[in-house]
């Protein structure tokens, strides 16, 4: 059984272009990601698009939807850009697809020294081998459910919904029980 990695851009593939003296993409980097943590669980990699998340829209959300209910895997996991991150995940979560589907992202991208792209990556590929079928978003080493989740953006963290210290609302559970 594999895994299906749906790349959508974000700074987990940005690049600085010393031409234009800006974060631009170029190509994804979760080949060379991959190899080097030298990863044994089968993947299958698909470039859905390659745009920062302040830019995405709603036709870009409803590709990554498409995208996700065509692959043919139960296991999917959506690299995408954190800002509008759950935005996403909120779309894919109220479409209920008979799937486990995690999205993930950095906040430093993978090509900058100090980047957490590649822990994030691991803690989505394990999240997605382990959960039940439901929307999920791993990051910072947690895993919050679609609708349970928020990004702090002063502390560059995404928390539980509904809490200003990053705590569950109610007494903590696993990802995914109800």
């Amino acid at each position: 059984m594999s895994i299906r990695i749906i790349i959508t851009g974000g700074t987990f593939d940005k690049e600085y272009d010393e031409l234009k003296g800006e974060l631009a993409f170029r190509d994804t980097h979760l080949p060379e990601i991959l190899r080097r943590v030298r990863c044994t669980v089968p993947v299958e990699l698909e470039i859905n698009q390659l745009v920062d998340s302040l830019e995405m829209r709603q036709s870009n959300r409803r590709a990554i939807l498409e995208a996700c209910s065509a692959a043919p895997e139960d296991q999917v996991i959506v690299t995408h850009g954190t800002d509008t991150m759950t935005e996403t995940a909120c779309l894919l979560g109220r479409a209920e697809l008979p799937k486990t589907v995690v999205l993930t992202g950095a906040m430093i991208p993978y090509a900058f020294p100090g980047s957490d792209a590649v822990f994030n990556l691991g803690c989505a590929i394990t999240a997605c081998s382990i959960l039940r079928r439901g929307v999920y978003i791993t990051m910072n080493g947690r895993v919050f459910a679609w609708d349970e989740v928020r990004k702090d953006a002063e502390r560059g963290v995404f928390v539980y919904s509904g809490s200003s210290e990053g705590e569950p609302r109610g007494p903590e559970r696993k990802a995914g029980q109800r």
